[in-house]
C-alpha cells in the first residue's frame, strides 16, 4: 500500500490568497488603503538602493508607491512568478535552509516580472522620456500571526533593475551588458502562477534539484569553471535572466562566458567561510519552482575588475534574488536580480550620481 501525498497546507494558500489580494490593489487608488489593510502596523520593508528601509505602511506608501506612481501614472504589474512556501520544512538532510531564528517564523510569499508603464515624470534622477518603459521587480513577502491572531504581513525584501531604467531612458550608469538586454519573459511552459493549492512533494523536489546545483557551486576549485560540472545539473538549454548590466544568457556555455566567468574573477572568495556571516533570508518552493533570496546573500572580496571598476579589496555583501524552474530532472530557466546600485556603491562607485552626468 502506497502512503497517500501529504496534503496542501492550508496556511499556505491563506497567505498566497492574502498578498495576491494586495498586489492586485498595488499600485493604484487604493494602494494607502490595501496597505493599511494587509500590513502590520510596524511592518518593514527593504528595497533596492537608494529606496532602501522603510517601516510602516504609511512610509511604504509615501516614499516608494507614492514615487513611482508620480513617475508611472498608469503604471499596472505584470506577474511572472507567483508562489510561495515555509522554512519549516526543509527536505530530509538538504543544506543551506533555515538559518537560526527563520524557521517558524511564517509563510513567505514570492512574485517576480515587471511594471509596464508611462514613464511621465522623472523617478530616482532618471528623467523621463513620456514614453512607455518596463521595470523588472522581484519580491518576497513574510506573512504572519500577529498578537490579535490576525494574519499580516510583517516583511518585504524588493528588488528593482533600476539600471535598466535608466539604459531604457538612454542612460548608461554601467557599460552595456556582455548578455542580451531584453525584456525578460516569464517560464517557458507559461505557468508560473501558482494561486492554488500544489502538490508539496513537487516542491521537496523541486529544493533537492536546487540544492544540488548549490553543491555544484560549493566545489569551485578556484581555477577551472568546470570543477562545478553544471551540465549535470542544466538543461542544455538553460536560461539564464540577469539583471541589466550583466543581462541574459543561453547555456552554460553562455551563462558561464556572461555571468559566472566575470564574476569569478571579480569576487573568488565568494564562499568562503573567512568572510563575514552571508545567508538567506528566505527560501521557498512550490510546484517547479524555487526562489530564494538574501541580504546579503553573497559575500566576497572584490578582487578583480568588474563591470568596468578597478578591484579595491574591500569585502562586499550582495543583496540577491534567485528563481528556478525545473523540468523533474534539470534545472531549466533561472530569473536573477541583483542591487547593482548598492553592490557598486561598495566598490566605490555612486551608480546614481552618474546620473547627474
Amino acid at each position: 500500500m502506497t502512503n497517500p501525498a501529504p496534503a496542501a497546507a492550508p496556511e499556505l494558500q491563506a497567505a498566497k490568497a492574502a498578498v495576491w489580494r494586495l498586489l492586485q490593489r498595488l499600485p493604484g487608488p487604493e494602494t494607502a488603503q490595501a496597505l493599511r489593510e494587509h500590513l502590520a502596523p510596524d511592518a518593514i520593508w527593504h528595497v533596492s538602493h537608494p529606496l532602501n528601509e522603510m517601516r510602516g505602511p504609511q512610509a511604504v506608501g509615501e516614499q516608494f508607491y507614492g514615487p513611482l506612481q508620480a513617475a508611472f501614472p498608469d503604471l499596472e504589474r505584470r506577474c511572472d512568478l507567483f508562489f510561495g512556501g515555509d522554512w519549516v520544512n526543509p527536505p530530509a538532510g538538504a543544506v543551506g535552509h533555515a538559518p537560526a531564528g527563520i524557521a517558524g517564523e511564517g509563510w513567505w510569499v514570492t512574485t517576480t516580472g515587471h511594471y509596464l508603464g508611462t514613464f511621465k515624470n522623472d523617478w530616482l534622477g532618471i528623467p523621463a522620456t513620456g514614453e512607455p518603459a518596463s521595470l523588472r521587480f522581484g519580491e518576497f513577502y513574510r506573512w504572519q500571526a500577529q498578537a490579535d491572531g490576525v494574519f499580516r504581513i510583517t516583511e518585504a525584501r524588493v528588488l528593482l533593475d533600476i539600471v535598466d531604467v535608466a539604459r531604457q531612458a538612454g542612460r548608461r550608469i554601467l557599460p552595456p551588458s556582455s548578455g542580451l538586454e531584453w525584456l525578460v519573459p516569464g517560464p517557458a511552459p507559461h505557468d508560473g502562477l501558482l494561486l492554488g493549492p500544489t502538490d508539496p512533494a513537487a516542491g521537496v523536489e523541486s529544493l533537492r534539484i536546487t540544492l544540488a546545483m548549490f553543491a555544484g557551486l560549493a566545489a569551485y576549485d578556484g581555477k577551472n569553471l568546470d570543477s562545478m560540472n553544471m551540465p549535470r545539473y542544466w538543461h542544455p538549454n538553460m536560461m539564464w535572466y540577469g539583471p541589466c548590466g550583466i543581462g541574459t544568457s543561453r547555456g552554460v556555455g553562455g551563462f558561464q562566458r556572461h555571468h559566472q566567468r566575470p564574476f569569478l574573477h571579480a569576487f573568488p572568495d565568494r564562499s568562503s567561510p573567512a568572510l563575514p556571516p552571508r545567508g538567506h533570508r528566505a527560501r521557498v518552493a512550490e510546484g517547479p519552482f524555487v526562489g530564494s533570496t538574501g541580504w546579503p546573500s553573497v559575500r566576497a572580496t572584490f578582487s578583480g575588475d568588474y563591470l568596468g571598476v578597478p578591484a579595491t579589496g574591500q569585502v562586499i555583501g550582495m543583496r540577491v534574488m534567485d528563481w528556478w524552474r525545473h523540468d523533474g530532472r534539470l534545472l531549466t530557466e533561472n530569473w536573477v536580480l541583483i542591487d547593482l546600485p548598492h553592490l557598486m556603491l561598495q566598490m566605490g562607485v555612486d551608480l546614481m550620481d552618474r546620473l547627474k552626468d
